[in-house]
């Protein structure tokens, strides 16, 4: 399932703890993501899923479930 890629792979750019990623954990404030993390994360996205996040996409991620909404209308 998409979720858990994208877990997967936050887990690995932010260095948090798995149980604190759930669809509504804010990237910034519960998961403590800065904006180096934000690019690291954008880079690893597009590596995993082979698209190009655009820079305005990137600043309307706020939640986890965002970056997944976003994953899901790009594969369509």
């Amino acid at each position: 399932m998409l979720f858990e890629k994208v877990r997967d792979i936050i887990v690995d750019t932010i260095n948090c703890g798995e149980e604190q990623i759930t669809e509504t954990a804010a990237l910034k404030d519960d998961l403590g993501m800065d904006s180096l993390d934000a690019m690291e994360l954008s880079m690893a996205l597009e590596e995993e899923f082979g698209l190009t996040i655009e820079q305005d996409a990137l600043k309307n991620f706020v939640t986890v479930k965002d970056v997944v909404d976003y994953l899901e209308s790009s594969a369509a």
